[in-house]
């Protein structure tokens, strides 16, 4: 087994967007849990709006969020 597996996915995100940020990812899905009944593209365009995260940051945020949160 490797211990050095790279990361893919939503999650291969998470630095830059807590670098780019200065918040941890936890606050954003504390975020994304406040607005859970809307759609994922209304909560991607929500973080844009309210806080100007990029689309491809806000995008995997919401996508590693609704598939954690199974829905």
């Amino acid at each position: 087994m490797e211990s050095d597996k790279k990361v893919k996915g939503p999650a291969s995100y998470f630095p830059s967007i807590e670098k780019t940020y200065g918040k941890p990812v936890s606050h954003w899905f504390d975020i994304l849990d406040s607005i859970k009944d809307k759609k994922h593209m209304e909560q991607v365009a929500y973080l844009k709006s309210e806080y100007k995260i990029g689309h491809g940051h806000a995008n995997a945020l919401v996508a590693y969020h609704r598939s954690q949160s199974g829905g």
